[in-house]
């Protein structure tokens, strides 16, 4: 359940690198807990300064999108530090209930994607949907859409292709698929730019056919991946 939390939220990180500025403040601060921090403590105390961050947005603009994502991811990641499942099922109920508002987001799409995948993989299909509600099925096919949904940037199949191979580095055909298409895509913003390099860090070991080398180089390149 611990190495679940940990990665469950792990793909809220990358959402926060492309909103807008008006989530400014939180989406800096999850940034910096989650990529430029390597201690626990540290990161668990940014998290929850994101959550009171969010929170003030929301009240200066209730029903505010951005912030209301912002709010779920940091919860997402208080949960994945804490390892507390609540808080786990807390933030994919508020990222359904934003896909339920804006169901073109391609952004939060790939947010449930990611939860549902990590879910799958720690914990394996049947104790995912027992304990979560997790779909390895389900993951992959909002996957795919969001893929589908970010066009030309750079985000979308750069994070599918580490995803992918993280939960099965047998599939090196798909994730070079993935990472070349990122490596040559549109890099308007930091996520573009940040999981363009992390793509092409697998190109190497998915031409040489070396999963296992790419699985363990895109456990480091998500979210929170040096954390000790």
């Amino acid at each position: 359940m611990a190495s679940f939390l940990r990665g469950a939220a792990a793909i809220a990180l990358v959402v926060t690198l492309a909103a807008p500025a008006q989530a400014e403040a939180p989406r800096e601060t999850l940034i910096r807990a989650a990529f430029a921090t390597h201690d626990r403590t540290q990161a668990l105390t940014l998290v929850n300064e994101a959550i009171g961050e969010a929170k003030a947005l929301l009240v200066q603009h209730p029903g505010d999108r951005e912030a209301q994502l912002q709010q779920a991811l940091a919860i997402g990641y208080r949960g994945q530090l804490t390892r507390s499942p609540s808080d786990a099922r807390a933030a994919h109920r508020a990222l359904t209930a934003i896909e339920v508002a804006d169901p073109a987001d391609a952004e939060v799409q790939i947010a449930i994607a990611g939860w549902h995948l990590t879910a799958v993989g720690d914990l394996g299909n049947f104790l995912a949907r027992t304990l979560l509600g997790a779909s390895r099925d389900e993951g992959m096919a909002v996957l795919d859409r969001a893929v589908a949904m970010g066009g030309d940037r750079a985000f979308f199949p750069g994070y599918a292709a580490l995803i992918r191979i993280k939960l099965d580095s047998s599939d090196t055909t798909t994730a070079l698929h993935l990472a070349q298409r990122a490596a040559t895509a549109q890099a308007p913003g930091a996520i573009d730019r940040v999981m363009q390099r992390a793509a092409i860090r697998l190109i190497a070991p998915l031409e040489a056919g070396h999963g296992g080398e790419a699985s363990r180089i895109a456990r480091q390149l998500l979210p929170f991946g040096t954390l000790g």
